[in-house]
Protein backbone atom coordinates (compact mmCIF):
# COMPACT_ATOMS: atom_id res chain seq x y z
CA UNK A 1 0.00 0.00 0.00
CA UNK A 2 1.05 3.57 -0.59
CA UNK A 3 0.09 7.02 0.61
CA UNK A 4 -1.05 9.05 -2.38
CA UNK A 5 -0.76 12.84 -2.72
CA UNK A 6 -4.09 14.58 -2.10
CA UNK A 7 -4.82 17.37 -4.55
CA UNK A 8 -6.32 20.63 -3.29
CA UNK A 9 -8.28 23.49 -4.76
CA UNK A 10 -7.88 25.23 -7.16
CA UNK A 11 -6.74 22.08 -9.07
CA UNK A 12 -9.25 21.71 -11.94
CA UNK A 13 -9.19 17.90 -11.65
CA UNK A 14 -11.44 18.27 -8.58
CA UNK A 15 -14.18 19.65 -10.86
CA UNK A 16 -14.08 16.68 -13.25
CA UNK A 17 -16.99 14.27 -13.38
CA UNK A 18 -15.49 10.89 -12.58
CA UNK A 19 -15.75 7.98 -15.01
CA UNK A 20 -17.36 4.68 -14.02
CA UNK A 21 -15.16 1.72 -13.15
CA UNK A 22 -15.56 -0.95 -15.82
CA UNK A 23 -14.79 -3.80 -13.42
CA UNK A 24 -13.23 -4.22 -10.01
CA UNK A 25 -9.86 -5.78 -10.80
CA UNK A 26 -6.50 -5.87 -9.02
CA UNK A 27 -5.72 -2.28 -10.01
CA UNK A 28 -9.01 -0.99 -8.54
CA UNK A 29 -8.53 -3.00 -5.32
CA UNK A 30 -4.98 -1.58 -5.02
CA UNK A 31 -6.38 1.93 -5.58
CA UNK A 32 -8.97 1.31 -2.82
CA UNK A 33 -6.26 0.08 -0.43
CA UNK A 34 -3.97 3.02 -1.23
CA UNK A 35 -6.88 5.44 -0.79
CA UNK A 36 -7.72 3.95 2.62
CA UNK A 37 -4.11 4.27 3.74
CA UNK A 38 -4.05 7.86 2.45
CA UNK A 39 -7.34 8.69 4.18
CA UNK A 40 -6.21 7.27 7.54
CA UNK A 41 -2.87 9.08 7.25
CA UNK A 42 -4.48 12.47 6.46
CA UNK A 43 -6.54 11.86 8.75
CA UNK A 44 -10.04 11.85 7.30
CA UNK A 45 -13.22 9.78 7.20
CA UNK A 46 -13.67 9.69 3.44
CA UNK A 47 -11.78 10.06 0.19
CA UNK A 48 -12.80 10.02 -3.47
CA UNK A 49 -10.38 8.84 -6.16
CA UNK A 50 -10.59 12.22 -7.89
CA UNK A 51 -9.00 13.74 -4.75
CA UNK A 52 -5.84 11.75 -5.51
CA UNK A 53 -5.95 12.80 -9.16
CA UNK A 54 -7.77 9.73 -10.52
CA UNK A 55 -11.21 10.68 -11.90
CA UNK A 56 -12.77 7.23 -11.40
CA UNK A 57 -15.98 6.52 -9.47
CA UNK A 58 -14.25 5.05 -6.40
CA UNK A 59 -14.67 6.18 -2.80
CA UNK A 60 -13.51 4.94 0.58
CA UNK A 61 -15.13 5.81 3.90
CA UNK A 62 -14.65 4.94 7.54
CA UNK A 63 -17.06 6.78 9.81
CA UNK A 64 -16.26 4.74 12.94
CA UNK A 65 -16.41 6.86 16.07
CA UNK A 66 -13.27 7.43 18.11
CA UNK A 67 -12.57 4.36 20.25
CA UNK A 68 -14.48 2.05 17.89
CA UNK A 69 -12.63 -0.43 15.69
CA UNK A 70 -12.09 0.74 12.09
CA UNK A 71 -14.91 -0.13 9.70
CA UNK A 72 -13.65 0.77 6.21
CA UNK A 73 -16.00 0.71 3.25
CA UNK A 74 -14.66 0.76 -0.31
CA UNK A 75 -17.11 1.48 -3.13
CA UNK A 76 -16.85 1.38 -6.89
CA UNK A 77 -19.56 3.10 -8.94
CA UNK A 78 -21.58 4.16 -5.89
CA UNK A 79 -25.05 5.48 -6.62
CA UNK A 80 -27.56 7.03 -4.25
CA UNK A 81 -30.82 5.11 -4.54
CA UNK A 82 -32.64 6.75 -1.65
CA UNK A 83 -32.46 9.75 0.66
CA UNK A 84 -34.39 10.27 3.88
CA UNK A 85 -36.91 13.05 4.35
CA UNK A 86 -35.41 14.37 7.59
CA UNK A 87 -32.23 16.43 7.48
CA UNK A 88 -29.09 16.68 9.55
CA UNK A 89 -26.86 19.76 9.91
CA UNK A 90 -23.18 18.87 10.12
CA UNK A 91 -19.96 20.87 9.93
CA UNK A 92 -18.03 19.21 7.11
CA UNK A 93 -14.36 19.42 6.26
CA UNK A 94 -12.57 18.25 3.13
CA UNK A 95 -9.06 16.92 2.63
CA UNK A 96 -8.89 18.87 -0.65
CA UNK A 97 -9.75 22.14 1.12
CA UNK A 98 -7.60 22.04 4.29
CA UNK A 99 -8.67 24.08 7.33
CA UNK A 100 -12.07 24.99 5.85
CA UNK A 101 -15.25 23.81 7.56
CA UNK A 102 -18.74 24.35 6.15
CA UNK A 103 -22.08 23.70 7.86
CA UNK A 104 -24.18 21.71 5.40
CA UNK A 105 -27.71 20.41 5.78
CA UNK A 106 -28.17 17.03 4.10
CA UNK A 107 -30.64 14.16 4.37
CA UNK A 108 -30.01 12.30 7.65
CA UNK A 109 -30.26 8.90 5.95
CA UNK A 110 -29.03 7.64 2.60
CA UNK A 111 -29.19 4.36 0.71
CA UNK A 112 -26.30 3.67 -1.64
CA UNK A 113 -25.79 0.87 -4.16
CA UNK A 114 -22.20 0.06 -5.12
CA UNK A 115 -19.75 -2.63 -6.16
CA UNK A 116 -17.49 -3.82 -3.35
CA UNK A 117 -13.79 -4.77 -3.51
CA UNK A 118 -14.81 -8.35 -4.43
CA UNK A 119 -16.83 -7.24 -7.46
CA UNK A 120 -20.18 -7.90 -5.75
CA UNK A 121 -23.07 -5.46 -5.86
CA UNK A 122 -24.02 -4.21 -2.40
CA UNK A 123 -26.65 -1.91 -0.96
CA UNK A 124 -26.09 0.00 2.26
CA UNK A 125 -28.58 1.97 4.33
CA UNK A 126 -26.70 4.62 6.27
CA UNK A 127 -27.61 7.23 8.84
CA UNK A 128 -25.91 10.05 10.70
CA UNK A 129 -22.23 10.67 10.02
CA UNK A 130 -21.95 7.74 7.59
CA UNK A 131 -24.87 9.05 5.51
CA UNK A 132 -23.26 12.51 5.46
CA UNK A 133 -19.86 11.10 4.45
CA UNK A 134 -21.41 9.06 1.63
CA UNK A 135 -23.20 12.10 0.22
CA UNK A 136 -20.03 14.22 0.57
CA UNK A 137 -17.86 11.70 -1.28
CA UNK A 138 -20.43 11.12 -4.02
CA UNK A 139 -20.51 14.90 -4.56
CA UNK A 140 -16.78 14.68 -5.36
CA UNK A 141 -17.50 12.13 -8.10
CA UNK A 142 -19.67 14.75 -9.80
CA UNK A 143 -17.16 17.59 -9.39
CA UNK A 144 -18.98 19.23 -6.48
CA UNK A 145 -17.17 20.53 -3.39
CA UNK A 146 -18.35 21.66 0.06
CA UNK A 147 -17.60 25.27 -0.88
CA UNK A 148 -20.36 25.02 -3.50
CA UNK A 149 -22.83 25.13 -0.59
CA UNK A 150 -21.54 28.62 0.36
CA UNK A 151 -22.50 32.00 -1.04
CA UNK A 152 -20.52 33.03 -4.12
CA UNK A 153 -18.68 35.70 -2.09
CA UNK A 154 -17.47 33.24 0.58
CA UNK A 155 -16.59 30.62 -2.05
CA UNK A 156 -14.58 33.14 -4.10
CA UNK A 157 -12.69 34.29 -0.97
CA UNK A 158 -11.66 30.70 -0.19
CA UNK A 159 -10.60 30.01 -3.78
CA UNK A 160 -8.54 33.23 -3.89
CA UNK A 161 -6.80 32.22 -0.65
CA UNK A 162 -5.84 28.81 -2.07
CA UNK A 163 -4.71 30.30 -5.40
CA UNK A 164 -2.45 32.70 -3.50
CA UNK A 165 -1.04 29.83 -1.42
CA UNK A 166 -0.37 27.85 -4.61
CA UNK A 167 1.48 30.82 -6.17
CA UNK A 168 3.56 31.33 -3.03
CA UNK A 169 4.43 27.61 -2.87
CA UNK A 170 5.77 27.76 -6.44
CA UNK A 171 7.96 30.70 -5.42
Amino acid sequence: MAILPIITIPDPVLRKISDPVERVDEAVVKLMDDMLETMYDAPGIGLAAVQVGIPKRVVVIDAAEEGEPPSPIAMANPELVGLGSTTRLHEEGCLSIPDVRVEIERPATATVRYIDRHGKEQQLEAEGLLATAIQHELDHLDGQLIIDFLSRLKRDMIIRKFKKQAREAKG
